[in-house]
C-alpha cells in the first residue's frame, strides 16, 4: 500500500519536531524517524492500528505520547493526523 500524509498531518509533524528541537535536537530527529518507520510499517500492515474515534478512521501509538490517526481508501493510507495523547481527540 501506498502511504500518503495529509497537509494537517504534516504540519502537525513539523510542529512536533519543531517543539521538540527547542530543547532536545537529537530527541526532535529520533521522533521524525520513528514517524517515518510507524508509515512503514502501516504500507504494509495497514490494519495494525485499533478502530478510531471518527467514523472509518483508525488509531495507532507509533510513540507512547502520540496518536497517529489515518484512514484507509483503496491502495492508500492517508496519515490524517498526530496527535499528543494528552489532548482530546477528535479536536
Amino acid at each position: 500500500m501506498k502511504v500518503r500524509w495529509m497537509e494537517a498531518a504534516e504540519q502537525d509533524r513539523a510542529d512536533i519536531f519543531d517543539y521538540i528541537s527547542t530543547d532536545n535536537p537529537w530527541a526532535a530527529s529520533r521522533m521524525n524517524q520513528l514517524f517515518d518507520e510507524a508509515a512503514d510499517k502501516l504500507a504494509e500492515f495497514p490494519k495494525m492500528g485499533k478502530e478510531g474515534k471518527v467514523p472509518g478512521t483508525r488509531e495507532w501509538l507509533p510513540h507512547e505520547s502520540y496518536r497517529l490517526v489515518y484512514e484507509i481508501e483503496e491502495d492508500t493510507v492517508w496519515i490524517m493526523a498526530l496527535v499528543h495523547t494528552a489532548k482530546q481527540w477528535p479536536r
